[in-house]
């Protein structure tokens, strides 16, 4: 059942958020637990869905509006620089907030915590991962931006990513993604579907997007997309819900 709770910030402010968590009694050491960074559209319902679909899947799932921290242009605003820049901003300051109260809570194991991002959030989680934040043991990259400078990602944990072949925006980050993967070392699971293109992992309704950003080829595509969670998922079981 999802909850809506606020995120207290080092400022006095506050982000609004949703939480799911898994059916039943907590175990005794609590449940692993998931950090989920929206899409540019913002919380939409697909975003919703996942919160939902991690918690079925055994996460204490949260989400937090990076846009409910003041103005929802200024928020975009600064979003899109630090994506730009690549320099930490208040999007991964307000990630790194949610991250410690889903961390503090008593029902999830602070030392068991991944990070799911798609389209602006996947590039978020990325360079989110990479400040080797305590407890995130992996991180999934969805359609998201990724650095040029692979030294960016020297401290990142294990990722796993998914990218459309059709998408000519954000196609090239997942091969970029690939091969900054293998040149550091660090496990992953990256793969590029041939034929789905942006966006293609979630059942978003976005029509005016469908026409704006003609050259991501965007909307869902089934069978890549249940690929795609499946691997998702089995990566976090291995090293998010099964890290001792």
């Amino acid at each position: 059942m999802r909850q809506h709770v606020r995120v207290p910030l080092p400022d006095g402010g506050s982000l609004a958020a949703t939480v799911a968590l898994p059916e039943g009694t907590a175990p005794a050491t609590g449940w692993p637990g998931m950090v989920v960074v929206h899409e540019i559209y913002g919380v939409e319902p697909d975003m919703l869905d996942v919160v939902d679909r991690c918690a079925e899947h055994g996460y204490a799932a949260v989400l937090p509006d990076l846009y409910s921290h003041g103005t929802r242009v200024g928020c975009l605003a600064r979003a899109m620089h630090q994506l730009a820049t690549g320099k930490p901003g208040r999007p991964t300051a307000d990630i790194d907030a949610t991250r410690r109260w889903l961390a503090g809570r008593e029902d999830v194991d602070g030392a068991r915590l991944g990070v799911i991002g798609f389209c602006m959030g996947g590039g978020f989680a990325l360079a989110y991962a990479a400040s080797a934040p305590p407890g995130v043991r992996a991180a999934s990259v969805n359609y998201g931006v990724v650095p040029r400078d692979q030294e960016q990602l020297r401290s990142v944990c294990p990722v796993v990513g998914s990218y459309g072949g059709r998408d000519q925006g954000f196609r090239s980050h997942g091969a970029r993604l690939q091969e900054h993967m293998r040149a550091l070392g660090i496990e992953h699971d990256v793969e590029i579907y041939p034929a789905a293109g942006h966006s293609f992992m979630t059942d978003g309704h976005h029509p005016v997007a469908k026409l704006a950003l003609f050259p991501l080829r965007h909307g869902l595509v089934r069978p890549a997309a249940d690929e795609a969670w499946r691997r998702t998922f089995a990566f976090f079981d291995e090293h998010v819900a099964d890290h001792e």
